[in-house]
């Protein structure tokens, strides 16, 4: 199933069970949206991402950087970051991330990919510091991509395409059931800048 048009002003859940995923739409316009686009280019420590997989160290294209209200640790693949503190341009985002969703936030992890080749495999954001069942606001600047999730049991799949200045929201048990993905594409020429707003739970 493919859902590639806007929404009205109430999202629908775009999964058909056993979560949430709300997709806004446009939620920031184009000039904008360009702004935030260059500032966090040039502005965030981007590193390349590091995992371990199989006792072997990975290390990605994608790049990433982890920021926070706190420096929180946070671990996945078998590697921990510790959170910089947020910028001015985080700060505004999840100000106004937080108004349109009603959730709140205290934490982001930000993707660089370069291009279409760059992606991420199917998987599911269930680390243990992030609260269970907790929301993660999706926001993407550049080029558009097609993402997609796949059902942990019938493998059913929802996908559409993230655009430049949008917002997705998972929330309530979409993290228990479903994977997720972003699938590398040879029709996408430009970088794509994605910004997960999350929870951590202290301790």
């Amino acid at each position: 199933m493919d859902l590639f048009s806007q929404f009205n002003d109430t999202p629908k859940n775009l999964l058909p069970k056993d979560g949430t995923v709300l997709y806004y739409g446009l939620v920031i316009g184009k000039n904008e949206s360009d702004e935030y686009y260059d500032a966090l280019l040039n502005t965030i420590e981007w590193r390349n991402d590091e995992a371990i997989i199989f006792g072997k160290r990975m290390i990605t294209k994608r790049k990433v950087a982890w920021y926070a209200e706190k420096p929180f640790e946070y671990s996945y693949s078998n590697t921990t970051k510790t959170a910089l503190p947020f910028t001015e341009e985080l700060l505004e985002l999840k100000k106004l991330i937080e108004k349109e969703t009603q959730e709140t936030y205290n934490s982001c992890l930000l993707n660089l990919y370069h291009d279409g080749s760059e992606g991420m495999a199917w998987h599911s954001d269930g680390e243990k510091d992030l609260k269970k069942n907790g929301a993660i606001a999706s926001v993407t600047f550049g080029a558009e991509r097609k993402f997609a999730f796949k059902h942990k049991e019938s493998k059913e799949v929802v996908s559409l395409i993230l655009q430049h200045g949008s917002l997705l929201v998972m929330k309530d048990t979409t993290q228990t059931h479903w994977l997720h993905r972003l699938p590398p594409t040879k029709k996408v020429h430009r970088p794509r800048i994605n910004l997960t707003f999350r929870t951590i739970e202290e301790s």
